[in-house]
């Protein structure tokens, strides 16, 4: 009963620890960087931190272990929203190759994501897979005298349902078309594989590529 009531209360003391960090912080003492971190009662995190024209981004788990806040990243479990690019928002410098379909899949002006599972459905009703490259590239040879007109759309392995779209007439046409994702966090490479923050009163302090980051809520 007492090893039994032992360990209920360590679990509990760590609990209210990890509590008490628990929050929303920011970066302080740095000009013209603007950095943010979420610690979230449920154990996960987000953090962001931008200079210039750099946007760094990281999120996954987090665990308090004494005056210690470990991070470690992970991949967004939920799947990504997708839409049809807009056609303002197209920057395509070159048509696909003769009797191919193209589809490109990332976010607008960030960057591409690789690893989509890319359903193409014609006209006639028949269905060609590929995925997404490095690139966010994916492409399929099309059938003849047939017409690219939806797509349906998940991470490659995931279990997920397809996620499906009907392309527009130009698009349709081009036989390229573009998917956006609503999170950078599916096309930007997490900025570290893990992280330790020390704690010192209401603040956190991130050693960062040999610079210290204070980050108070």
């Amino acid at each position: 009963m007492k090893k039994w009531l032992g360990a209920a209360l360590l679990v509990l003391a760590a609990a209210a620890q990890a509590g008490e960090v628990a929050g929303h912080y920011y970066l302080s003492g740095v000009r013209e960087v603007g950095s943010e971190l979420v610690l979230r009662p449920d154990g996960s995190f987000q953090w962001r931190i931008s200079y210039g024209a750099v946007d760094r981004l990281a999120q996954g788990r987090w665990q308090r272990q004494g005056d210690k806040v470990q991070l470690r990243t992970s991949q967004p479990e939920a799947e990504p929203a997708y839409r049809l690019f807009r056609e303002d928002e197209l920057n395509i410098r070159k048509p696909p190759a003769a009797g191919r379909w193209v589809a490109i899949v990332g976010m607008p002006n960030v960057g591409p994501m690789s690893g989509v599972d890319v359903h193409f459905v014609g006209q006639s009703g028949q269905t060609l897979q590929a995925v997404t490259d490095r690139n966010g590239d994916a492409q399929v040879a099309a059938p003849a005298g047939d017409s690219w007109v939806r797509v349906g759309l998940r991470r490659a392995g995931s279990q997920a349902a397809l996620q499906w779209l009907a392309l527009t007439p130009e698009r349709s046409s081009a036989r390229i078309a573009a998917f956006a994702v609503d999170d950078t966090a599916y096309v930007l490479p997490q900025a570290f594989r893990q992280a330790t923050l020390r704690v010192e009163g209401e603040a956190l302090i991130m050693e960062l590529e040999g610079q210290a980051l204070r980050y108070q809520r």
